[in-house]
């Protein structure tokens, strides 16, 4: 059944495909890090599904270390509960399968000195080999460099800053790497979408001086957005302890823009919006992966956009597997956040499987050559541990976010395994299949090629 129903998917493609050519976040360190021991090595491993619906790497033979470092307290800690319900999520599938693993939990509340005082404790107190996070880029920087320097491997799950992985000499961190895209291609997709989707002219951007996030995304937006003719009137910081917004504000109202970019986190974003709302602006408001919360104030944003790194609507069998299994273990829906902690984790899992020691500088090679299939795309890393991804563009209204394209970076490389998929395993039976295809009359083109492809497919088949 499965071998028809993947040839029938072959024939109804191959003649779409034809048809469609044809038409025109200081406490001391102590207070941050809480280890939690793994079960006892000798538990039986089981076969029980995990959150994915994927198989677990193999176990290694030999017990790990794991750092996860989250902002559990402070202004976006939702995003640090997220990530750590996933990557336990994940280690609880990898102990079932035999895995032995040790966790520290450390709190970075998405601030950089935190961030410092906490990687470096689990590095030379708690002697960790690999560390999981940080959730944000102004704390996964100063990690990044803490960690490549005692060559110990990081992969942040969602900081999308490049000085995450890249010196600012231009090097790469060879030890760090990330599971999400970066904020030049977020802040062009959001540019782009403004211009040539919703028609847009003019942007105001508003934005925290002191965030390497959210300035990064704001620059790379304005830069892009005046690349494709649009103007940025109004581009002005503000600070993380301001509440009032009501002088910035009243320059966008002023200059009569048509969008208006708030690359924050949710919290910051609530406030703004707001205001703006009670201010009378009714330019359409955008924003980045920030905005992914529960907590984000539906309706001070409605009618905005913003990107995302997937969509819990994305038909892939390995999305809703996970999307009902998480919410079924935590009584809530995982946001971006917790899809790509629980890629991360999977990452990890399998270089340290692949590489079959207990060795960062065997780990991250392996890492730096994998390929693995997410519950957020695929991930294939490219010189500078960052993998090229399709963003998730999402519409707020009425109350919803609604999922309205996905926009892939331009030139993003395809893998092998998309350049040629591999065939189903032979069912052990002969089967007999109808082409029945326009092989004559004024559309006979169309039959020809639906022919040839599908005979290309049977015959990669009958090969195999």
């Amino acid at each position: 059944m499965k071998a028809m129903k993947i040839l029938g998917l072959l024939v109804v493609t191959s003649l779409l495909f034809s048809i469609a050519t044809g038409c025109t976040p200081t406490p001391p360190a102590e207070a941050t890090a809480v280890p939690t021991k793994a079960p006892a090595a000798e538990a039986t491993p089981t076969e029980a599904p995990t959150a994915a619906g994927v198989e677990v790497p193999p176990a290694p033979g030999f017990p790990i270390k794991v750092a996860m470092l989250f902002p559990m307290s402070g202004d976006v800690k939702t995003y640090g509960e997220s990530s750590k319900n996933a990557v336990e999520m994940a280690f609880d599938e990898a102990r079932a399968a035999g895995w032995e693993i040790e966790t520290v939990l450390g709190d970075t509340k998405c601030d950089a000195q935190e961030a410092s005082n906490v990687g470096n404790k689990v590095i030379s107190q708690d002697k960790v080999h690999y560390i999981i996070g940080a959730v944000c880029s102004s704390a996964s920087i100063p990690i990044s460099e803490i960690a490549n320097a005692a060559h110990v491997v990081q992969i942040s799950p969602t900081s999308t800053n490049p000085q995450v992985t890249i010196n600012e000499d231009g090097s790469n961190k060879e030890y760090v790497f990330r599971a999400c895209f970066l904020d030049p291609f977020q802040g062009k997709v959001n540019a782009s979408f403004a211009i040539n989707e919703l028609g847009a002219k003019k942007a105001a951007v508003l934005y925290d001086v002191g965030n390497d996030y959210v300035k990064g995304l704001a620059e790379y937006y304005k830069a892009a957005f005046e690349d494709l003719g649009g103007e940025v009137p109004v581009f002005e910081a503000y600070t993380k302890d301001d509440t009032d917004f009501s002088a910035l504000l009243t320059k966008v109202a002023e200059a009569n823009v048509d969008v208006l970019f708030l690359p924050d986190y949710y919290n910051k974003v609530n406030v703004i919006a707001k205001q703006a709302k009670e201010k009378g602006i009714t330019a359409i408001m955008q924003g980045g992966d920030g905005w992914d919360s529960p907590l984000l104030d539906l309706e001070a944003v409605d009618g905005g956009y913003f990107s995302n790194h997937y969509s819990p609507v994305d038909p892939r069998p390995i999305v809703q597997n996970f999307v009902a299994n998480y919410t079924a273990k935590y009584g809530a829906a995982p946001d971006a956040l917790a899809a790509l902690a629980y890629d991360a984790a999977r990452v990890l899992l399998q270089a340290i499987s692949e590489a079959g020691v207990d060795d960062p500088a065997v780990v991250k090679d392996a890492m730096q050559n994998i390929k693995y299939e997410g519950v957020a795309g695929k991930i294939v890393f490219n010189e500078n541990g960052d993998p090229q991804k399709t963003a998730a563009i999402n519409h707020i209204t009425n109350g919803k976010v609604e999922f309205v394209k996905f926009v892939a970076p331009a030139g993003a490389p395809t893998t092998e395994e998309e350049e040629k998929p591999s065939v189903a395993p032979a069912p052990g039976f002969p089967i007999k299949v109808a082409m029945l295809f326009p092989m004559s009359g004024d559309v006979k083109t169309y039959g020809e090629s639906s022919k040839n492809a599908v005979e290309m497919a049977f015959d990669e088949a009958r090969a195999a």
